[in-house]
C-alpha cells in the first residue's frame, strides 16, 4: 500500500518522523483505523457546504431545513440533503421530525458538532492570519503557470 505521505514530504522527512515516533515511548503506535478517520472527516468537514452549514448552525442554532436552504446561497437541495445526512450519521448535527403536516424538521448541532466551532475558528484565525501570503503565493503561480 502506497504511504499517502509520500505525495508531501520527502522521503528523509518521513523516514525521520517515523523513526521518532518508534523510539519515543509516549508516542502510541499510529492507528490506521484513526487515520482512516481523520482523513474521512477533513474530507468531510473541509467541504464547502459543509462549513457554511456548520457556522450557519452554531450562529443561529437550531434550523429547519427550508430555513437553511435560504441560508446558504447557492447550495441544491439535494447537496443539503447529503450534507446533513452525513453531518447527522457522524453525530455532528441532530434531525428532528415532528409529526405534523406538512412534516416539520429541525437540525442542531450536537454537542459534539458544536465542539468543532473551535476548530473552525482557527482555521478561520489562520486564513485570515496568511491572507496576504495566500495571495501572494496564488499571483505568483498563476504568473508562473502561464
Amino acid at each position: 500500500m502506497e504511504n499517502p505521505l509520500q505525495n508531501r514530504f520527502a522521503p528523509q522527512e518521513i523516514a525521520e518522523a517515523e523513526t521518532r515516533i518508534e523510539t519515543n515511548p509516549d508516542i502510541p503506535p499510529l492507528d490506521p483505523r484513526i487515520e482512516r478517520l481523520v482523513n474521512d472527516l477533513i474530507g468531510r468537514i473541509a467541504d464547502k457546504w459543509t462549513l457554511l452549514v456548520l457556522e450557519l448552525l452554531e450562529e443561529k442554532g437550531t434550523l429547519r431545513f427550508t430555513r437553511i436552504a435560504s441560508q446558504v446561497e447557492g447550495i441544491s437541495q439535494k447537496m443539503l440533503t447529503q450534507t446533513l445526512r452525513q453531518l447527522e450519521r457522524d453525530g455532528i448535527v441532530s434531525r428532528e421530525v415532528y409529526p405534523v403536516i406538512p412534516p416539520r424538521v429541525e437540525y442542531a448541532l450536537t454537542d459534539l458538532g458544536r465542539s468543532l466551532s473551535g476548530v473552525i475558528a482557527e482555521l478561520r484565525t489562520w486564513a485570515y492570519s496568511h491572507m496576504d501570503d495566500i495571495e501572494s503565493a496564488r499571483e505568483e503561480y498563476a504568473a508562473n503557470a502561464g
